[in-house]
C-alpha cells in the first residue's frame, strides 16, 4: 500500500514538474513545437567569474558602470585554456600527443618546409613565372640603399648626383642594394642648388633639397630613366 501511495505521488510530481517547464511556441514553419520554458543563458566555464555574480551584474549595467584596464574581461567562453598534451591517456592527448605511433610527423625534430609536397614537383615549380612579378622570399617589399643628405654636401653648386657619382667620388661605399633612397642625415645639409637623382626621396628630405634651391629627379627601378622631376 506504501509502494504504491509512493509511485502515485512520484507521478503525480513529474506531471506537475513538467507542465511547469513546458510551453508551446509556434516555429517558424507553422507548426506547433513544445519548448521548455525558462531565461536562456550561457554557461560560464570559469568557475570563479561564475561564482562572482555581483561583479557580472554590475558590468552588465553599461549606464552606470566606468570601464578600465582593472574592470575589464573578455566574454565569457571567449577565451579557453591552452591544451595541455602528453598529460595521461584521459585527457585524449595524453601518450602520443595526437601524433600517433608511427610515420615521419611523430618523430622528434621532425616535420617538412614549407612548400614541401613529398617529392612531386610542388605547386611554386609548377606555376608560370610572369616578368615583373617576381615570385618568392626577397620580393615582399621593396628595399632600399639609404643616401644621407650630409653626404651631398660636398657637391657644387649646380651639379646633378646620383648614386654612382658619389661612389665615384668615395662619399659613399658600395651597396647591395640597386635601389636608392634620400633621407635627412643628422648634419645639416649645405649644398645648394643641386640635382639629386634617387629611387626615393623622404618628404623632409625632398623639403630640404627645394629650400635649397635644387631638384628631385625619380628614377625608374629597372632601366634607371628618370622619370619625374
Amino acid at each position: 500500500m506504501v509502494s504504491i501511495k509512493t509511485s502515485v505521488l512520484a507521478m503525480v510530481l513529474m506531471a506537475t514538474s513538467t507542465a511547469a517547464w513546458t510551453s508551446s511556441f509556434t516555429s517558424s514553419n507553422g507548426l506547433q513545437t513544445r519548448a521548455a520554458q525558462g531565461t536562456m543563458s550561457m554557461k560560464i566555464f570559469d568557475w570563479k567569474r561564475r561564482a562572482d555574480s555581483a561583479t557580472m551584474e554590475t558590468l552588465n549595467d553599461v549606464d552606470n558602470t566606468e570601464f578600465t584596464f582593472s574592470n575589464i574581461a573578455p566574454a565569457p567562453g571567449s577565451r579557453k585554456n591552452k591544451k595541455r598534451k602528453g598529460r595521461g591517456i584521459s585527457a585524449g592527448q595524453g601518450a602520443t600527443c595526437g601524433f600517433g605511433m608511427r610515420g615521419q610527423r611523430s618523430r622528434a625534430g621532425s616535420g617538412v618546409r614549407a612548400g614541401f609536397e613529398g617529392g612531386q614537383q610542388p605547386l611554386y615549380r609548377r606555376l608560370p613565372k610572369f616578368v615583373g612579378k617576381p615570385m618568392g622570399p626577397g620580393h615582399t617589399k621593396k628595399e632600399y640603399n639609404i643616401i644621407k643628405l650630409d653626404e651631398l654636401n660636398g657637391v657644387a653648386a649646380g651639379q646633378t648626383v646620383n648614386f654612382a657619382s658619389l661612389l665615384e667620388s668615395k662619399a659613399v661605399s658600395n651597396s647591395k642594394f640597386d635601389m636608392h633612397k634620400v633621407v635627412m642625415g643628422k648634419n645639416d645639409f649645405t649644398a645648394q642648388g643641386i640635382t639629386v637623382q634617387a629611387h626615393a626621396f623622404t618628404a623632409s628630405a625632398r623639403a630640404a633639397i627645394e629650400a635649397a634651391g635644387g631638384k628631385c629627379e625619380l628614377l625608374k627601378r629597372t632601366t634607371g630613366e628618370v622619370i619625374e622631376a
